[in-house]
């Protein structure tokens, strides 16, 4: 058994997962052969404050965002929670509670709310690639309801031609958010996979861009009922799906930025995150059907899953 200090490194073949405990349960690096599937670390890996930005710390990697994206502050039955940006889990330490080659098991709780998430990865080959399984349980340990909402934070490096593809169901978006207002404001619908641009203009959502083109989205899709998403990367022959069971976390969060954030001189991020949420909105302040809450000694589990499979190279 790893102890919590020590990088977790699990394989199935070419592909080898990193996990970090001591940042977060991070899993900093995702590599098939020499060809790294996640997001470098802008800022050198370091430990995290509960109050830090995202852009503060390394803002890569693979993370867990537990119970809100956005910073906020939360009504409960025990009185009002401020939730920090990103959530609770990118900046505590994790406890490992087993691991195998393939294979690993982490908790930890969140600070904010009374919430204990335990997550297991299980990495394997399939006839034509390689399985990524992941398992979450989330379980109230308070004496009170409490609100909460995750989204998965993978952020897979990407490049010019490089595809986003969505099921046939998704032809419009929700706009969280967009640099500069490019797509919109906050609550616009957003036409998919070609979208009108605030200037008139047509844009295709579909294709990721190049570093200097400087923009950074934030998207939702409705509820799904095709529980899929991908992202195709012919110049490294290699397609990117994430699967997910609607009917336990219904909503695609996209995030695509191409060079466009974190606005501070720097580094920037260049990247797609294919994101299964248990809501359409980045702030658990924002109550609507999708709202949740667990009562005390309350569980709930869900899986996601990501396939990785070779494509005819670009």
């Amino acid at each position: 058994m790893a102890g919590k200090e020590e990088n977790v490194v699990i394989s199935a073949g070419d592909c080898t997962l990193t996990l970090i405990p001591a940042l977060g349960g991070k899993i900093s690096s995702l590599r098939i052969l020499s060809h790294e599937l996640l997001q470098s670390p802008l800022h050198p890996f370091a430990p995290r404050t509960h109050t830090m930005g995202f852009a503060e710390g390394d803002a890569s990697g693979w993370d867990e965002c537990l119970p809100s994206v956005s910073e906020c502050t939360v009504a409960t039955e025990a009185g009002k929670a401020f939730i920090p940006d990103h959530g609770d889990l990118w900046r505590i330490p994790w406890q490992v509670l087993d691991s195998s080659p393939d294979s690993a098991t982490l908790r930890v709780s969140c600070f904010s709310l009374p919430l204990q998430l335990t997550r297991s990865v299980i990495l394997s080959e399939t006839q034509t690639g390689w399985r990524l399984q992941l398992l979450y349980s989330l379980t109230n340990m308070g004496a009170t309801s409490v609100p909460w909402a995750w989204t998965a934070h993978p952020l897979f490096v990407s490049e010019p031609g490089d595809r986003i593809v969505l099921p046939g169901e998704v032809q419009a978006l929700r706009l969280e958010g967009s640099g500069g207002n490019r797509l919109g404001c906050n609550g616009d619908e957003v036409s998919w996979p070609i979208a009108t641009l605030a200037d008139g203009s047509a844009f295709d959502l579909s294709l990721a861009r190049s570093a200097d083109t400087g923009f950074g989205d934030k998207l939702f899709t409705g509820v799904m009922q095709d529980g899929w998403c991908a992202l195709e990367r012919p110049s490294i022959g290699l397609r990117l799906s994430v699967h997910f069971d609607p009917r336990l976390t219904p909503y695609i969060g996209l995030w695509l930025c191409y060079g466009g954030w974190p606005e501070e001189p720097g580094l920037k991020q260049v990247c797609v995150a294919l994101e299964p949420s248990t809501s359409p909105v980045d702030s658990l302040a924002e109550s609507g059907s999708w709202s949740r809450t667990l009562a005390p000694g309350e569980t709930v589990n869900w899986p996601m899953t990501l396939g990785i499979e070779p494509i005819q190279p670009g």
